[in-house]
């Protein structure tokens, strides 16, 4: 049987759409975690309720949505309120379960940068900001993150906070007011990270072929790997279809993608 062939991104959005469970809330981004989301509904998670920051909920769209305030997303909706009321009286009140996260760097804690590259006065880069992911980061149940597993990325400290995950360590986040889960995975395209006892992310998981050894070195601290170190399961070719026919045919995301 010939070996399958896909991308580093293909894995994660594949692997993060496994994440997600039946009949969970999620508050989706655009671009690889929107696919995520949307593949785990065409899979294993029907009753997934799919949530947008401009305030479509239950949304059911034909084709993939290419922001937050894609008509496609209205059509079929359970239902179209404001963007206060998403975050009011869905996202603070607790009823997000999952909250797909995105930036720059992530540390040690699983706090994320979004916002800027070598000091905020005085920036190298300006990143795009915060949006709505500090109020998702503080009070989804559950977040994760995808992101190539590259050194760069991962410092042992974010230069800037922009969202935030275990802060400095357990107990950290319910001492500033924070009801939320925190990050409580993150997918790359070497493995999953997710949190220890105190908080700090270690390596759960590895994918098919990669090694605890690639991880480590490519992670700016000391990066420990659980006892009982997973292997992620493989790829099949009804998840690479729908992906690849059914919900970005163009290649809006996943053309050129690494």
């Amino acid at each position: 049987m010939p070996e399958l062939k896909y991308s580093s991104a293909e894995l994660m959005i594949i692997n993060a759409a496994r994440l997600l469970r039946d009949g969970d809330v999620v508050f989706v981004g655009v671009g690889q975690p929107n696919l995520a989301c949307n593949l785990a509904k065409r899979t294993h998670a029907p009753n997934l309720v799919m949530i947008y920051e401009a305030g479509v909920i239950g949304a059911e769209p034909e084709r993939l949505p290419l922001s937050i305030g894609d008509p496609t997303l209205v059509s079929g909706a359970l239902s179209v309120v404001s963007m206060y009321d998403i975050f009011a009286n869905y996202l603070q009140r607790g009823n997000v379960d999952v909250g797909f996260m995105g930036g720059a760097q992530i540390d040690k804690y699983g706090n994320i940068n979004a916002t800027t590259i070598g000091g905020y006065a005085q920036p190298k880069v300006r990143l795009p900001g915060s949006g709505g992911s500090q109020e998702i980061a503080a009070w989804a149940n559950r977040c994760y993150i995808m992101t190539p597993h590259q050194k760069r990325r991962f410092p042992e400290k974010v230069e800037f906070m922009t969202s935030a995950g275990f802060i400095d360590g357990k107990g950290a986040r319910q001492a500033r007011g924070l009801r939320g889960g925190g990050m409580l995975a993150v997918v790359t395209d070497i493995g999953i990270l997710e949190p220890d006892d105190s908080g700090e992310m270690m390596l759960a998981a590895l994918h098919t072929g990669r090694t605890a050894e690639e991880a480590k070195a490519n992670t700016g601290w000391d990066l420990k790997a659980a006892s009982s170190l997973k292997t992620t399961e493989q790829v099949t070719k009804k998840e690479l279809r729908i992906l690849r026919e059914e919900l970005d045919p163009t290649g809006i995301y996943l053309k050129g993608a690494a």
